[in-house]
């Protein structure tokens, strides 16, 4: 009986289609956690590093001036950390060039780039630079006033749509980028 059965339920080959209207990939709850954490750890190092740096020197130098080792003296001390800061705020102006730089070119800040997310409109479309500012950034800033709302904030992150307020104010989402 070679012959294929009449009666057979029909063979074919079925495949999970992407829904096109779906919209881009959300990011992952882990990888925006771990973008935020990295951002403040590059901050961090951009702008406090200099002023640790200089303010340990400054202050082993000027202890050994005191016990008769010929170090800077007090006055050169404090004006070595003079120099931290300004080095800091070095750091801190190169730090929102390159943040202002990456937001409006892609919507992702340093670490969002280096982890391979970015934030856009809802509908996938890109989103401008004003809109991360001012309603991502400036506005959650401001309603930080308000008791328990950066607990609130965050935690709607485990939302179905994985957006927190502030998302939600700029119509914005995460993807992968």
């Amino acid at each position: 009986m070679n012959s294929p059965n009449p009666y057979a339920p029909p063979k074919a080959d079925v495949r999970d289609v992407s829904d096109p209207g779906a919209g881009p990939q959300l990011a992952g709850r882990g990888a925006r956690l771990g973008a935020a954490l990295l951002d403040g750890v590059i901050l961090a190092a951009m702008v406090y590093t200099p002023i640790i740096i200089t303010a340990m020197v400054a202050g082993v130098s000027a202890g050994l001036s005191g016990a008769g080792h010929g170090g800077l003296g007090r006055a050169a001390a404090l004006q070595f950390i003079g120099v931290g800061g300004l080095l800091a705020l070095i750091g801190l102006i190169a730090w929102i060039w390159l943040t202002v730089m990456f937001v409006s070119r892609n919507g992702q800040s340093i670490a969002k780039k280096l982890i391979g997310i970015k934030v856009v409109r809802k509908d996938g479309s890109k989103a401008s630079l004003g809109r991360i500012f001012w309603l991502r950034n400036v506005v959650n800033v401001l309603l930080g006033i308000i008791p328990f709302y950066g607990l609130i904030d965050v935690l709607l992150i485990f939302s179905e749509t994985k957006q927190c307020i502030h998302d939600r104010i700029a119509d914005t989402v995460v993807v992968n980028a």
